[in-house]
């Protein structure tokens, strides 16, 4: 008989937990992942869920910190690291097929895919304020470029940061259509060929 380990709960170890529910949302989408294959994913009961994350919503939301901080920040870092606005979208556009087609997770990007087909006014809102925030960044970085004189002065800062957004997404897909790195990586090099001289 074993003394003291009756009635002890097991030990919840909460970044494990949002490693596997992130990988189940991104899998199947915010609206096709349901409380129980969550509880599946998690292997906890629906009130441990509960008592853990708050509900379904609440859940979604810390997974999508999460993402942005282990998949999503390779756009960010190239922002700041590269020396103009075409060398850090090309940069973004090579790695997003890199992490769009790594086999190590799902395909594509999940603040893109978590969301088709949702019904969750709340979760489409706050996934198009995210992708609304990059259109924003690479705006930004474009017109510090062309107010430098390193783009064209009449280079459309916004159009050509929805463009890039635009291939992104586009990439995502294809990824989950079964796209290689390879396919993705010559749809980049297209991509940054449009790129105003």
């Amino acid at each position: 008989m074993v003394t003291g380990q009756r009635g002890r709960p097991r030990s919840f170890d909460r970044d494990a937990a949002l490693d596997k529910a992130m990988l189940a949302f991104w899998e199947n989408g915010y609206e096709a992942t349901s409380i129980s294959d969550l509880t599946a994913a998690l292997g906890i009961g629906a009130p441990s869920l509960y008592a853990a994350f708050g509900d379904k919503r609440k859940l979604f939301d810390e997974v999508v910190v999460v993402y942005g901080g282990r998949y999503g920040d390779f756009a960010s870092v190239a922002l700041t690291e590269e020396p103009t606005a075409r060398a850090a979208m090309e940069r973004i556009l090579r790695e997003a097929a890199e992490v769009y087609t790594d086999p190590a997770h799902p395909p594509g990007c999940m603040v893109i895919s978590a969301a088709v087909n949702t019904t969750s006014q709340e979760v489409a809102d706050a996934l198009r304020e995210r992708r609304d925030a990059n259109v924003a960044l690479f705006e930004s970085r474009i017109r510090a470029d062309v107010a430098a004189g390193a783009l064209p002065a009449d280079t459309d800062a916004r159009a050509l940061a929805r463009y890039v957004t635009s291939v992104l997404q586009g990439m995502s897909q294809q990824s989950r259509d079964g796209a290689t790195r390879e396919e993705l990586e010559a749809v980049a090099e297209l991509a940054v060929r449009a790129w105003p001289q």
